[in-house]
């Protein structure tokens, strides 16, 4: 995997996105071409138009990204690809749209974007279908050792089980005979020279999955392997790769104080986060302002009560502020007074409120803390004080998300459903610890692409 800014990404994933770019690009420039046949003149040189074909490859690019072309489901279906791309086309158009309204010269003329956008359309069709019916997903796979045969090791074969799944568990190894959940699983002492088994097992990387490690590690065998070529992780580093969470069942304070991370205070990433903040929730509002009206309309018409609430929520460093949304559910949602879960098909929920919430409308009032700087746009979505305190008892590290400012979206948003128990927090808590750990500005873009998706298939929203 590449490391992309702390954030891992498939070289295969990398390399596609790299492929489709170049297509992107070089159907523009043949647009380019086709037009100036077809109308009489002359092209030109490359340095008068490489400005909005670059414009043309990376608006189109980004919207990829913002409608999930890269993720599993989008590698190994064409059907879902296919949906996805046309989605993704139509947001392209629009960003080339906002772009050329300001800066005309960046972009394509309007018949020329017309002939890219088909041409384009073809290229990427057909790199998808050749991607599909030759490989598919196993294109993406890696193949892996595990060294372990216990409850660790059956959950590295389940993550490699999972529709969707990057890894391939070539084989287990069982280095005590107390392991005994992998009934396949080859002893160590069948094994005459463990690098030369993951050799014949083309393996890429041994992953160390074992129950105990004390006085059991095989270093000089792990050396070996590494000198090899092969990579060597633990399981708790591994998961966190794999799946964009801290795994909290294999993970321990010390993997946390001694493994790179947690550097989201270093002043110009802090500084820079701020100014978007700003600049990003002063625009927002002004163009969601019409639409947060018509909404407040709505829910005026539709239910008694007022038509912002607000309510308390744990912020920075356990800080406690108010979060001001649009009502969505009924004023005797919590009668008793008492915090409750949103639940699925909520009876609380308003005829309006579920249009709202499934568009995010009634989270626009929220920008109003993001310019105080109680929020961000990007952070762990903040809890009610009074689950927060029932959280903190029954998960470890709970207190740690609050190390970085909430926000309206965050990387739990984006790839968990709506959270309504306390498994449902614990799972959101590996995504948010990995967002604690992992920040960059580039993260913080790709959550914000991807936040896309989330809004135009709202799956979790409740």
């Amino acid at each position: 995997m590449f490391r992309l800014f702390k954030h891992y990404v498939p070289h295969a994933v990398v390399w596609l996105a790299l492929l489709e770019f170049a297509a992107l690009f070089a159907s523009a420039n043949a647009a380019w071409a086709l037009y100036a046949h077809i109308a009489g003149f002359d092209a030109g040189d490359f340095g008068d138009r490489w400005l909005p074909l670059t414009t043309f490859a990376v608006a189109n690019s980004l919207a990829m990204m913002a409608t999930g072309m890269y993720g599993a489901e989008a590698l190994r279906s064409m059907k879902f690809a296919t949906a996805r791309l046309l989605a993704a086309v139509s947001l392209g158009v629009i960003f080339l749209s906002v772009v050329g309204f300001l800066l005309p010269t960046a972009t394509l003329w309007r018949v020329n974007s017309f002939y890219a956008m088909g041409l384009a359309i073809a290229a990427l069709f057909l790199i998808r279908l050749a991607l599909t019916q030759s490989a598919g997903a196993d294109a993406f796979k890696r193949r892996i050792l595990v060294l372990g045969a216990g409850a660790r090791a059956a959950r590295l074969r389940a993550l490699a089980e999972a529709p969707g799944s990057g890894i391939d568990v070539v084989g287990f190894v069982a280095m005590t005979g107390n392991e005994r959940t992998i009934a396949e699983a080859v002893p160590r002492e069948a094994i005459a020279n463990l690098s030369d088994h993951v050799v014949a097992l083309r393996a890429g990387e041994v992953v160390l999955a074992m129950e105990e490690r004390r006085n059991a590690l095989p270093l000089a065998d792990l050396l070996r392997v590494k000198t090899t070529g092969v990579h060597v992780n633990d399981i708790a580093s591994f998961i966190e790769r794999e799946t964009g969470r801290v795994d909290l069942a294999t993970t321990n304070p010390s993997v946390l104080i001694f493994s790179d991370g947690f550097s989201a205070g270093q002043r110009i990433s802090k500084v820079g986060k701020r100014l978007f903040d700003i600049v990003a929730s002063l625009i927002v509002l002004v163009i969601g302002l019409p639409l947060a009206l018509i909404a407040a309309l709505a829910v005026k018409l539709d239910s008694k009560g007022p038509v912002l609430y607000r309510q308390p929520r744990v912020g920075l460093f356990g800080e406690p502020y108010n979060i001001l949304k649009i009502r969505s559910m009924r004023t005797d949602a919590e009668a008793a007074g008492k915090a409750v879960w949103a639940a699925e098909n909520d009876p609380r929920i308003t005829r309006v409120g579920h249009i709202i919430r499934k568009l995010r409308i009634d989270e626009l009032p929220q920008l109003w803390c993001v310019l105080k700087g109680e929020m961000s746009f990007v952070g762990p979505r903040p809890e009610r004080p009074s689950f927060v305190d029932e959280l903190e008892r029954q998960l470890p590290y709970y207190a740690e998300r609050h190390m970085v400012k909430p926000g309206l979206t965050g990387w739990a948003q984006i790839n968990y459903p709506y959270g309504a128990s306390v498994e449902d927090a614990r799972v959101k808590l590996e995504y948010d610890l990995y967002y604690a750990k992992n920040y960059s500005p580039f993260l913080d873009l790709l959550i914000l692409l991807q936040t896309v998706r989330v809004v135009l298939w709202p799956e979790g929203a409740r």
